[in-house]
């Protein structure tokens, strides 16, 4: 199965803060705010919603094709998706923007302050889907992730055009569309991708129920954090898949891409709905454990036991022939 991920591609500047952000906010002056965070630790790590996506894709074996924007600063983080099974060929590269930056600041608490430069990502509604189905010989699922939202429309329109199957996952680029633009992203959609959050607000945007959402897609899954994942059909009572304990969570960035990954990979491999939850849940939980999105190694004895640990046999049994971990 052929699945391209659209979306960002960027460096992540991660940095923690050993308070709370809320002692430092003052509730009636929050229309004035300036403040400054002395943070203890600064990492600089490869990210990006798209790039962490195929990164853990590949990281359970399975290959994808990698489509966004870029500057000329990317042949290191090319080299490196490419090791870990990621088809780098449809990245386009600026010549005029440097790849896309993502700042964030996470407090003790793991609530988080970012900012996001876009960089090259501003170029990514320039890129056609049609060469990249040319180039792999189809797409059987593109997945339309956080980027430029011009890009993300015009990636949508294209694939109903072309009758290419996608999965919306419009993310934190949902606080900056207008309701006409995210029912132009949903509409139509194989999958539609959010967390509890953006489940609501997705909701507010379009002024369409849930009910009438599930009339417009096939799959709808929300992720709901220690508490799991609901996944949605039509006509079917809703399916709850609990997470996979973390007992210490050292950064949530990349937690739903990670996820997204495993979920992907699952159904690429033919499984159901409930395992390809219960698999993105498994490797989301090892991003958790890590300091940034790429940071993880999978072991493939130690995934199927935590998998088993959480979800029986049966369903290690089902996964095991289709995982190929870098580690065995």
């Amino acid at each position: 199965m052929r699945i391209a991920v659209t979306g960002s591609i960027a460096t992540d500047h991660l940095m923690t803060f050993p308070g709370r952000f809320a002692d430092q906010l003052i509730p009636d002056q929050l229309d004035r705010v300036s403040l400054s965070f002395l943070v203890d630790e600064l990492d600089i790590r490869r990210g990006g919603i798209a790039a962490n996506i195929c990164f853990g894709m590949g990281s359970l074996g399975t290959e994808s094709i990698l489509v966004g924007s870029v500057g000329d600063d990317f042949a290191d983080y090319r080299s490196w998706l490419e090791r870990h099974r990621v088809d780098t060929g449809s990245v386009h590269v600026s010549e005029l923007h440097h790849t896309a930056r993502f700042l964030c600041t996470t407090d003790q608490d793991q609530n988080q302050i970012a900012t996001f430069y876009a960089g090259a990502m501003s170029e990514a509604g320039q890129i056609e889907l049609k060469p990249v189905a040319d180039r792999v010989g189809g797409l059987d699922l593109v997945l339309i992730g956080a980027n430029d939202p011009e890009a993300m429309v015009r990636h949508t329109e294209e694939c109903r055009t072309r009758g290419y199957a996608f999965a919306a996952d419009p993310s934190q680029q949902l606080a900056r569309m207008d309701g006409t633009e995210v029912r132009k992203l949903i509409d139509g959609a194989a999958y539609l991708f959010t967390n509890e959050y953006e489940k609501a607000l997705c909701e507010e945007k379009t002024g369409w129920s849930g009910d009438e959402i599930l009339d417009r897609v096939a799959v709808r899954v929300t992720t709901l954090g220690a508490k799991g994942v609901v996944i949605d059909r039509k006509g079917e009572q809703g399916l709850h898949v609990p997470a996979t304990p973390v007992p210490s969570v050292v950064d949530p960035t990349g937690g739903g891409d990670a996820f997204r990954a495993g979920f992907l990979s699952a159904v690429a491999w033919g499984l159901t709905l409930e395992r390809a939850a219960q698999v993105g849940n498994t490797i989301a939980a090892h991003v958790l454990e890590a300091a940034g999105p790429q940071e993880y190694r999978l072991a493939k004895q130690a995934f199927l036991t935590r998998l088993t640990d959480v979800y029986g046999q049966e369903a290690a049994t089902e996964v095991a022939p289709h995982l190929v971990c870098p580690n065995p």
